[in-house]
C-alpha cells in the first residue's frame, strides 16, 4: 500500500510514472532552473513511492493527464506532474488518440499496434496521410492547483517502416519538413523537436513557481514562444 513520503526525505515532487527515462528527463530540466535543487532526492517517480496507476479512463489527453496528476499528488501529500500523448491521424478522425498504446487489443504491444495502423491505412494516398503526434501535461498540487499544457509534432504516417530508434509508432510517422522517420533520429534530435518535450518545457516554469513556494529560488525560465489554443480538442 503506497505511503506518504517521510518529510525528512527531501522530496518535493511526484512524477506520476514508472518510467525511469521520463524522470532523468524531468530532473534534468528542473535542475537546469534550480541549480541549487538536489533534484535526485526532491524530484520522485510515482514508483518510488509504491503509488499504484491510475485507470485512465478519461476521453482526452488532457482528462488523462489530470486523472494521474491528481491521483499521485492526493496519495503522496506532493505536487504532482503526469503526462498522457499519443497518435491521431486525420483521416481516421483523431484515432487511435487515446487508445494509441492498446489499438491492437493489448496494452503496449507496440508492433501490433504499428501493424493494426499501416493496414488500416494500406489504401490512403500520400496527401491524406497526415496525423499528429500530440502530448498533454500536467500539474497538480495538493492545494487544488492545476495547469496543463499541450504539444504537437505534426507529420506524415509512412507506408513502411523506416529506422531502429524510438518506439511505438515512431518507425512510420514522418515529422512535418523531414524527410526521415522519427525512429531515425538521434535521441537529441527528437527531444528537441517531440509533442512531449514541447509539453514539458512549457509546463516547466509552472513547476518552478510551485517548487519556489516551497522555498527554492529559480534561475529565469522562458516557455516556448507561440500561440496557443484556448481549449485544445485533445
Amino acid at each position: 500500500m503506497a505511503a506518504m513520503p517521510d518529510p525528512d526525505s527531501g522530496a518535493r515532487l511526484v512524477l506520476a510514472t514508472h518510467n525511469q527515462g521520463k524522470l532523468a528527463e524531468l530532473r534534468s530540466m528542473i535542475a537546469h532552473a534550480l541549480p541549487e535543487l538536489d533534484v535526485e532526492t526532491a524530484v520522485v517517480d510515482a514508483g518510488s513511492l509504491g503509488l499504484p496507476e491510475a485507470v485512465e479512463d478519461g476521453l482526452s489527453f488532457r482528462q488523462n493527464a489530470l486523472i494521474k496528476a491528481r491521483a499521485a499528488a492526493a496519495a503522496s501529500g506532493l505536487p504532482a506532474v503526469a503526462d498522457d500523448s499519443g497518435l491521431s491521424v486525420d483521416v481516421l478522425g483523431g484515432a487511435p488518440g487515446i487508445f494509441s498504446a492498446r489499438w491492437a487489443g493489448r496494452h503496449g504491444d507496440d508492433q501490433a499496434n504499428l501493424d493494426l495502423l499501416l493496414a488500416q491505412l494500406g489504401d490512403i494516398a500520400d496527401p491524406y496521410r497526415t496525423g499528429a503526434f500530440v502530448c498533454a501535461a500536467a500539474l497538480v498540487t495538493p492545494s487544488g492547483l492545476e495547469h496543463v499544457e499541450h504539444g504537437v509534432l505534426k507529420g506524415t504516417l509512412l507506408h513502411q517502416p523506416a529506422g531502429d530508434g524510438g518506439f511505438g509508432y515512431d518507425p512510420i510517422f514522418q515529422p512535418e519538413g523531414m524527410e526521415v522517420s522519427c525512429a531515425q533520429l538521434t535521441r537529441s534530435q527528437k527531444n528537441a523537436i517531440s509533442h512531449r518535450g514541447q509539453a514539458m518545457r512549457d509546463l516547466l516554469p509552472h513547476v518552478v513557481a510551485v517548487l519556489g513556494d516551497q522555498g527554492c529560488h529559480p534561475a529565469q525560465v522562458n516557455a516556448r514562444d507561440g500561440s496557443r489554443l484556448e481549449d485544445p480538442p485533445w
